[in-house]
């Protein structure tokens, strides 16, 4: 069976329905469509029933769910073994949102890359789409992001809890979104939140589905905007940003999730480390200590 199938039938699953599993696959929907009819075919049993609501899982396709992931997982875990380069004895992937890197897995890494010289190293961005696919599938060994999802397998566990702060290039006197005012896309939770302390705010007149497009758009051009205190903390310090005193600030949370396998002290070792750097930088006066302010294009997630 080709994999791209069960890769395919998963993708159906995780998205909800035919038409964002084309978009996540970067596909047309027409041939999402054909590619579980053949599935279907060669297993001569239907898989989904679609309504109005999207797709549902039938018995036959709620078993094959089980050998799909076995199937996409063994295959991607062997691409891995096998593409291990040389001189290296094991390869280790992890893949995080873009600020979860700064400042954090940026200083994991080369931590990493000095107590296992003999292990490669594959670094990836995503969002928890692209990274909770890339567990399941077995491309990544750890993700961490904002929002993840339970899934089987795979085990969850909370890093930190970033602090999202309300930002201004003005005076901080304000403690409401004002015109200039960025809205940020940091997840469900943050939205019903937001929602909930700002019931009048009409909407943004710019949204931005990752941080880094807002801070950028505002240390160019002035605004306001909810960012984590650690990744802005440097333009408090120089002054290039004011905190709005008088509005609240809302937890995010960040979790590390990793697939659970037997006996794997690489990954274990990787997750100390990570736990370790993660302690050491947000230690209270961690962040304003001999910071500095990064330059015009640095990253936020």
């Amino acid at each position: 069976m080709d994999t791209e199938l069960a890769r395919t039938f998963l993708t159906v699953i995780a998205a909800g329905n035919f038409i964002k599993a084309s978009e996540r696959l970067h596909l047309t929907q027409s041939t999402v469509s054909a590619r579980i009819k053949l599935l279907e075919e060669l297993l001569g049993c239907r898989l989904f029933i679609r309504n109005k609501a999207g797709t549902a899982l039938t018995p036959a396709g709620r078993e094959f769910q089980k050998h799909a992931l076995t199937l996409v997982r063994t295959v991607e875990q062997a691409r891995q073994d096998v593409g291990v380069p040389r001189s290296f004895r094991a390869a280790l992937a992890i893949g995080a949102r873009i600020g979860l890197w700064e400042n954090l897995l940026l200083k994991w890494l080369p931590l990493m890359r000095e107590e296992a010289p003999d292990v490669s190293f594959r670094a990836e961005i995503g969002f928890e789409s692209d990274l909770m696919q890339g567990l399941v599938e077995g491309r990544l060994d750890i993700g961490v992001m904002y929002t993840p999802q339970s899934r089987p397998g795979l085990k969850v566990e909370q890093l930190l809890e970033e602090r999202l702060i309300l930002v201004t290039t003005g005076t901080g006197t304000g403690s409401q979104p004002d015109e200039g005012y960025v809205l940020v896309d940091w997840g469900p939770e943050f939205h019903a939140k937001h929602n909930a302390s700002f019931p009048d705010f009409a909407g943004p007149g710019l949204a931005a589905n990752i941080g880094w497009l807002g801070l950028q758009h505002i240390l160019a051009s002035g605004g306001s905007g909810y960012f984590p205190e650690r990744l802005v903390r440097p333009y408090l310090d120089n002054g290039r940003l004011q905190p709005c005193h008088g509005a609240p600030d809302f937890p995010l949370p960040a979790y590390v999730v990793w697939a659970v396998k037997e006996d794997n002290d690489l990954i274990a070792s990787a997750l100390d480390q990570l736990r370790a750097v993660v302690v050491k930088e947000t230690a209270p006066d961690a962040s304003r200590s001999g910071s500095t302010a990064p330059p015009a294009q640095g990253t936020a997630t």
